[in-house]
């Protein structure tokens, strides 16, 4: 990523002046930490939770553009963020507590591992303090999972992933992967699942009405068809990229997931881009219609499948290159054309 930034080659270099121009790379931006993060359905109340999801992204932002340019101004910035947050916030409460921890959760290890291993200036002191944050005021709240819609459980899998790789916490990491292992199968449909879907694992879910109302009342299961299409696409990406992020960090520790994943992934991908570029919808489907809006989610399965695996995706490489540079969705996906566009790595 560095060198081909460095060598204005694209499409890294537009991606990172995308990000380089984004409000996150403000090296004048104020940190806003809350001892108590409240935050109830569609953000109502909003109490911290923009806040401490954006400073989150911000660090993480800082953290990439220190790591392109060895410009410790942004090392630094980073550093003040992670350090802000972690010398204030105690708890997340109300009814979106589990995801808002999931969202900025999968965050905030991104900035710290990136500013850890690569940057000599953050104190060990304050290091410990943001790790005891991870590990106190995080881990709880997401590694236990949820019997919410899929995407929650997903992210909330994904911050306790990252979160037990910068804790170096192995028992976590195991009751993560676990935890995905059954979620994925419950959150993506393949015909070869048999007639209806996988119930989520823990869940009471279990009765054929059940799952279709589960389902959003979609009672034909197709290859990719997730647990929310029919609700609408934002959500569905949440669970898509969430999932990619997931085994793009097992891949990185040494347990490659993406092998028993890779069939749904793909039709997941492929099955949502179809529509997001505007096919016509069959009354199969959602009753004939679906809420696009996919987001910058495509990047990083795409480039796991299609570049490293070889596996032919052309709905989805179509929407993933027409979309780039992706940016940000603002919760907890940043910048992925960047650090994932065409990367062999």
């Amino acid at each position: 990523m560095r060198s081909k930034v460095q060598a204005g080659a694209q499409p890294w270099k537009a991606a990172y002046d995308q990000m380089l121009a984004s409000r996150y790379a403000s090296l004048s931006r104020t940190p806003k930490p809350r001892a108590i993060v409240e935050c109830g359905s569609y953000s109502n109340p909003n109490n911290g939770c923009t806040d401490e999801r954006e400073d989150a992204i911000a660090a993480y932002t800082d953290a990439l553009i220190w790591y392109i340019t060895r410009d410790s101004r942004y090392a630094e910035k980073a550093i003040s963020l992670m350090d802000a947050w972690s010398a204030t916030i105690r708890d997340h409460t109300n009814s979106n507590a589990p995801l808002q921890t999931g969202w900025a959760g999968s965050s905030w290890p991104r900035a710290a591992e990136i500013i850890r291993y690569t940057y000599t200036g953050w104190p060990s002191a304050n290091v410990t303090r943001f790790a005891t944050m991870l590990r106190n005021v995080y881990l709880p709240k997401v590694i236990n999972g949820s019997n919410s819609n899929g995407n929650w459980e997903l992210s909330m899998m994904e911050a306790a992933i990252g979160i037990s790789v910068f804790l170096e916490d192995r028992t976590s990491y195991d009751k993560a992967v676990a935890k995905f292992r059954g979620r994925v199968p419950a959150y993506i449909h393949i015909t070869a699942d048999g007639a209806l879907p996988k119930a989520p694992p823990g869940s009471s879910i279990d009765t054929r009405d059940e799952i279709i109302g589960y389902w959003q009342g979609q009672s034909t299961f197709m290859d990719g068809l997730t647990q929310e299409t029919c609700r609408d696409f934002v959500h569905t990406g949440y669970g898509i990229d969430a999932i990619a992020h997931f085994a793009e960090t097992t891949r990185i520790q040494g347990q490659d997931l993406y092998p028993e994943i890779s069939e749904r992934l793909r039709h997941a991908l492929g099955l949502q881009s179809k529509y997001e570029l505007g096919a016509a919808v069959p009354s199969s489907l959602c009753g004939g219609s679906v809420k696009r809006g996919l987001g910058p989610v495509t990047e990083v399965g795409y480039n796991a499948l299609h570049n490293r695996m070889g596996i032919a995706m052309t709905n989805t490489q179509t929407l993933t290159l027409q979309q780039r540079p992706a940016g940000t969705n603002n919760l907890f996906v940043a910048w992925e054309t960047l650090t994932h566009g065409d990367n062999p790595n």
